[in-house]
């Protein structure tokens, strides 16, 4: 595969799971990453983990639903190392509830970090980017856009909303180089989708993971993997896609 090498990556939610793994794996194939983390204590061992493999790291704390909090992220990555090649859209939220009980503040929050937070990031990612006539955007979607996904409606409607916002996001920036795709993952063991079926009705819950025609949860590193090729000149012509990437449970 291409290498990262000499590339600056902003992933945002890298504190913990899938985010953490895009960093590592970024970091090993040679690119140098802004750690964007809400929860200020998964910071550090993320930064460290990544100069451990012998690239630089910055950290920094964010909140991607709040646009000033996203600008000044931006501004950091680039007054630190001078350039952006990377941004990988993960930061993310689900709240398990069904829509007859679920409030405005339930709908929004999920809205705001999973939908808001990507085009906060894109909107301010893109300026260094056109500056520089290349970039890479990859956003995290899920299958949960694509399938019926019990008391997932405000994440199913976020997800899907980044499916179409990344399509048309790639044909506005791939005249300036920039190319832009989504991963749409099915159930991958990190603390948040153990924490998300946990709470489903066991029924429903079953019913999901028997969808997985694979047969098992995803490893985040098996993400991250993608991702890092989505980046990579392997990927030059590829732009536009969402990319399922869930042992076999979502075919088109």
């Amino acid at each position: 595969m291409a290498s990262s090498s000499s590339k600056v990556a902003i992933v945002t939610g890298a504190g913990q799971g899938i985010g953490r793994a895009i960093a590592r794996v970024l970091a090993e194939r040679g690119a140098d990453i802004v750690v964007a983390e809400l929860v200020q204590e998964r910071i550090g061992e993320a930064v460290k983990e990544i100069e451990s493999l012998g690239r630089k790291a910055l950290g920094v704390q964010v909140n991607v639903a709040d646009d000033a909090q996203v600008r000044n992220l931006v501004a950091a990555a680039i007054d630190h190392f001078g350039r952006l090649d990377i941004l990988v859209n993960n930061a993310g939220t689900d709240i398990v509830k069904n829509v007859v009980d679920m409030t405005d503040a339930q709908w929004d929050i999920q809205i705001n970090v999973n939908l808001r937070g990507t085009f906060h990031c894109c909107r301010a990612a893109l300026p260094p980017m056109i500056r520089q006539g290349a970039g890479a955007i990859v956003n995290i979607a899920s299958v949960a856009g694509w399938v019926c996904y019990p008391a997932g409606a405000a994440y199913a409607a976020a997800k899907a909303g980044v499916m179409g916002f990344t399509r048309s996001l790639a044909g506005e920036v791939s005249r300036h180089g920039i190319r832009v795709n989504a991963i749409a993952p099915g159930p991958i063991d990190t603390p948040l989708a153990h924490s998300v079926l946990d709470n489903m009705p066991a029924k429903q819950r079953d019913a999901l993971l028997a969808s997985v025609v694979m047969g098992r949860w995803g490893k985040p590193e098996e993400i991250a993997r993608v991702v890092a090729f989505l980046t990579s000149e392997d990927a030059s012509y590829i732009t536009g896609e969402t990319l399922s990437v869930s042992g076999g449970m979502f075919m088109h």
